[in-house]
């Protein structure tokens, strides 16, 4: 217990062995060591989770997401460790919020971003349908894009196409038309289109004369109709139109399961939409309130500190790091007046020094002017 207790003290940024002296605030430390420690591991699992994604597919990928997971976990440890130990509680409560504003605003972002990965996770499946749709819209608008490309730049050919199928569908009536009332007049049927006169006279020989030609013709278009039909099939092709088609179940499933953070965290802000566009409040609160419940999470430790009243401790930090600033003061003068009392010992010493060259430069000289 003693243990975790410490450990508790060491992630609250407290001074231990000041700490010690007031068992009133151990339980505030432990409380505020706790809040930022839990937060460092929502941060790790989510870094990791986020990372997952990005090397979804990969054999390393569970490897760098537990590494970044623990990077961005220590990362976020150290912010939030500093900026609880760094809130001043000797100020008034204005000061004190003032100097607080800085670290709320970046512990905003930091929840931000780390409930944002959470979030995805939370909204998985519904996440997966809506990108399922979307792919499904995606391939449907490149179909008709690709369609409507082809319509254009063949708009000739396809009206050609168009007037031999109608060519020969008026000729295929036309030809059994022809072949009834060829019947008809063999068989001496009176009707407006016949003679009545039975058997294979004139009437009926140039009634088969008529449906030979069109025969003919059918024929011929038939074959018009086959060339276009083919070639309008390798433009089809060419372009692209035949080998894109609609994705199938299975499909899909596998593009939604390699979809990256992009697409994933676009997903989830379009779940907050209805299809005509409206907002869908019950899903866009939801998603809201687990951002905020992240975000307070974040900024508890700060709120914490901010709310606790000033006790002991903070008045015996208060003590502990005016006297290191008076011991350092003091420090910086003696160190000052060592250097002073130094750099005086020097100078007299190179003083005497010179003084010595002089006076027996001095003493040479006037012996050899003696000499000479």
């Amino acid at each position: 217990m003693k243990k975790i207790t410490r450990f508790f003290w060491f992630c609250s940024g407290a001074h231990v062995g000041t700490l010690k002296k007031y068992p009133i605030e151990h339980n505030k430390y432990v409380g505020i060591g706790a809040t930022i420690f839990f937060t460092a591991l929502f941060a790790s699992l989510s870094g990791g989770y986020a990372m997952y994604f990005v090397f979804n597919g990969s054999p390393f990928a569970v490897g760098f997401a537990i590494l970044f997971g623990m990077l961005w976990g220590l990362a976020i440890f150290n912010m939030d460790r500093y900026i609880v130990s760094s809130i001043n509680k000797e100020g008034t409560t204005r000061q004190q919020i003032a100097q607080a504003s800085p670290r709320i605003l970046l512990a905003i972002m930091i929840g931000v971003v780390i409930s944002r990965p959470l979030e995805l996770k939370i909204f998985d499946k519904e996440i997966r349908q809506k990108l399922k749709t979307a792919y499904l819209k995606g391939q449907n608008r490149k179909i008709d894009t690709l369609q409507k490309a082809y319509n254009e730049k063949y708009a000739m050919e396809l009206t050609k196409n168009g007037d031999l199928k109608k060519e020969k569908d008026s000729l295929e009536r036309d030809i059994n038309r022809s072949r009834y009332q060829l019947n008809q007049e063999v068989f001496g049927d009176k009707t407006n289109q016949t003679s009545g006169i039975q058997g294979y006279g004139t009437y009926a020989k140039q009634k088969q004369t008529v449906l030979q030609e069109k025969e003919a013709r059918l024929k011929t278009v038939t074959d018009n109709l086959g060339q276009m039909d083919n070639y309008l099939s390798q433009r089809k092709d060419f372009e692209g139109l035949n080998g894109t088609r609609m994705f199938n179940p299975h499909e899909l499933d596998s593009l939604a399961n390699v979809a990256g953070f992009s697409d994933r965290n676009w997903a989830l802000g379009q779940l907050t939409y209805n299809d005509n566009g409206t907002r869908d409040l019950d899903t866009y609160l939801a998603i809201s309130f687990i951002g905020y419940l992240f975000i307070l999470f974040e900024c508890l430790p700060v709120f914490v500190k901010l709310m606790s009243p000033k006790g002991p401790y903070d008045v015996a930090q208060a003590k502990v790091t005016e006297s290191d600033i008076y011991y350092a003061e003091k420090d910086k003068e003696r160190e000052i007046a060592a250097t002073d009392r130094l750099f005086d010992h020097n100078l007299d010493v190179d003083v005497d020094r010179k003084k010595r060259i002089i006076t027996a430069q001095s003493e040479y000289d006037f012996e050899r002017h003696t000499y000479d």
